[in-house]
């Protein structure tokens, strides 16, 4: 029976590709990936390299609103998927990351489970990705680590921050400037460390108290740990 396949892609480098990731990718008929309205996508920008020829694409355009609810989307792109794989053809769909860490294959995963068989491959996730290329731990010892979105509320960061010994603070973007405030008021500002776009050329790494942008990619991620930001 055909198989749906859920394919991290790791950050950014293509490098990041596992083994079995890329074995999969190579042997499928039908390749999907999340895109924005107008534009490219990530995920398939980061695979372009291990992508053979004569493959059937689906780009699975989403509104990538982080307020909202793309449900419609999801229920529209799952059946897409669903004519492909009813007509014997496995479909493998890429994931920026890891597919089920804050990934989006999870909505099509919920959609399509008891009707094909589905393996997930996982992949590098931000947050290891992102202390890699800084060169600074995540924890150490017997340290617990926390990750959290900054699409939190103000008073929810502060709150899940306080007293924490090491964090990983995803999907900064517009947030950045709410992020600072709890993190300054709470003493943590020399402790935090961002990175952009990790794993790619254009990627940006700095302490988080030097950081005066008013706003930053989606895709960014600030690290909390003793003294990394110093």
């Amino acid at each position: 029976m055909t198989t749906l396949y859920g394919l991290g892609t790791g950050p950014g480098d293509p490098g990041l590709i596992t083994v079995k990731a890329l074995r999969i990718l190579q042997k499928v008929p039908v390749i999907a990936y999340p895109a924005s309205l107008e534009g490219d996508s990530l995920a398939r920008r980061i695979a372009a390299p291990h992508i053979p020829p004569r493959r059937v694409e689906v780009a699975m355009r989403l509104p990538f609103d982080p307020d909202g609810r793309a449900d419609a989307d999801y229920d529209r792109h799952a059946e897409t998927l669903a004519e492909h794989l009813a007509a014997e053809r496995d479909v493998a769909v890429l994931c920026v990351g890891d597919p089920l860490f804050y990934g989006s294959f999870q909505y099509l995963m919920t959609r399509l489970a008891g009707r094909f068989p589905i393996e997930v491959v996982p992949g590098v996730c931000a947050p290891t990705a992102c202390a890699a290329e800084a060169g600074v731990p995540l924890t150490s010892r017997d340290d617990s680590l926390i990750v959290l979105t900054a699409t939190l509320s103000e008073e929810t960061l502060r709150a899940r921050l306080d007293g924490i010994e090491a964090a990983a603070v995803m999907k900064v973007g517009r947030h950045l400037g709410k992020l600072v405030r709890v993190l300054d008021r709470l003493g943590r500002l020399d402790d935090a460390i961002y990175v952009e776009r990790a794993g790619l050329q254009n990627s940006r790494i700095l302490p988080l108290a030097r950081v005066e942008d008013d706003e930053v990619p989606y895709f960014s991620t600030v690290l909390i740990g003793p003294g990394i930001g110093r």
